[in-house]
């Protein structure tokens, strides 16, 4: 085996390797992946090698340093692989080994060049462009083969960036035991479905996810294909935001296109749950437009384009103001491109300070006023936030 450090030593050494495979187990068994991908990436300016670890229904990936792909690569060889083909700039190095370790390593023409880095960084998504995920071809998103159809491709890049921002906030939610999560206004529930295999086929975490929505015909479409997919913790039920009480504790909360003040009861909801996260992309927000008035901003407010995204804006800054008094760290964050939909902020809170709850709440009282505003979630969580 010390021939075949040598060979890989010398090919991360220079610099080198454009893609390699590392196929044929060992030993075979239905819980393990069959082989393992690797290419290169940049993340954050910084080389990184990307591992993706193929099972039979599903890809997990590890990204590894340059300085550790070597011991890993090692490892695999050692104690999982019998094969693997290294894709260089200057050769393909085919690595084959027996049942007693002896290794052979045949050179070959090299078959690929070396891609761009950059182009690979940006196209590095959760869900990636030729890996057939089974909820996207159901959806019409991907074919069969994996390949993301050209009209569908807005939407692969708006799941991806929800599955980001999803990622991020991974570490806020309970270990240790399953955690249950809620989607307000589920709607077609790409997002939802998104959401139920990233968590619990890439994670491999134990939860119940439930999606809600007003309309009977969409909830019957996804309970079918939830039960075709074998998605036995996702359940999609009919009902109203306000009226929903069937649970006492959610760990997640997720509210995505709830329209006006449906927005705000999804965040109540949520806030009496105590939830550790809350994802909230607001639309159709009318109540501010209806209430904002003051004469200093009577040259923006005079404009009813203007006046309606000021409205939206404010409501979304009341919004998280609330949160954080509430117990709350808040993020409003680009969801996606404004090109697409100006609908496109996120409203990201984790449990968490963001300071002084008193100081919070002055700031607050100072903005509301000079709006005269009248916000529905301040009125709906009035026991929960200071007295005035």
């Amino acid at each position: 085996m010390e021939e075949l450090r040598k060979c890989i030593h010398a090919i991360l050494e220079a610099g080198s390797l454009i893609s390699g495979t590392l196929s044929q187990r060992r030993r075979a068994g239905e819980t393990e992946y069959a082989k393992v991908q690797i290419k290169p990436i940049e993340i954050k300016n910084v080389l990184h090698y990307q591992l993706a670890y193929h099972y039979d229904t599903k890809v997990m990936h590890e990204n590894v340093p340059v300085t550790e792909l070597e011991e890993k690569m090692m490892e695999l060889f050692q104690e999982t692989f019998r094969q693997g083909l290294l894709c260089t700039i200057g050769a393909d190095i085919q690595i084959l080994i027996s049942k007693k370790h002896k290794v052979s390593i045949l050179s070959h023409a090299p078959s690929k060049k070396a891609a761009v880095l950059s182009h690979n960084r940006q196209k590095n998504y959760i869900l990636e462009d030729g890996q057939p995920v089974a909820f996207l071809v159901e959806l019409g998103i991907m074919n069969v083969e994996g390949k993301v159809l050209a009209k569908k491709y807005d939407k692969f890049r708006q799941i991806n960036r929800f599955l980001e921002m999803v990622q991020d906030v991974v570490r806020h939610l309970p270990v240790g035991r399953p955690i249950t999560i809620v989607d307000f206004g589920c709607g077609k529930s790409y997002l939802t479905f998104a959401l139920y295999h990233y968590l619990a086929i890439q994670q491999e975490r134990k939860l119940q996810v439930i999606g809600l929505d007003l309309k009977k015909d969409v909830i019957e479409h996804c309970s079918a294909l939830a039960l075709k997919l074998g998605y036995a913790d996702l359940t999609f039920l009919v009902g109203d935001i306000a009226d929903y009480d069937a649970l006492s504790s959610v760990d997640m909360v997720v509210t995505l296109h709830a329209c006006d003040t449906a927005t705000d009861a999804a965040l109540e909801k949520a806030i009496r749950w105590d939830a550790s996260v809350i994802l909230s992309v607001p639309c159709c927000q009318h109540e501010m437009f209806t209430q904002v008035e003051n004469t200093v901003l009577s040259p923006l407010l005079s404009h009813g384009i203007l006046k309606e995204r000021f409205s939206a804006l404010a409501t979304d800054a009341i919004r998280a103001k609330l949160l954080d008094i509430m117990g709350y760290k808040t993020q409003l964050l680009e969801f996606i491109d404004m090109e697409h939909t100006p609908k496109n902020i996120l409203i990201r809170a984790v449990k968490g300070s963001a300071g002084d709850k008193n100081e919070l709440w002055r700031e607050y009282m100072v903005f509301r006023d000079f709006l005269q505003a009248r916000p529905y979630l301040e009125q709906a969580c009035q026991d929960l936030l200071p007295r005035s």
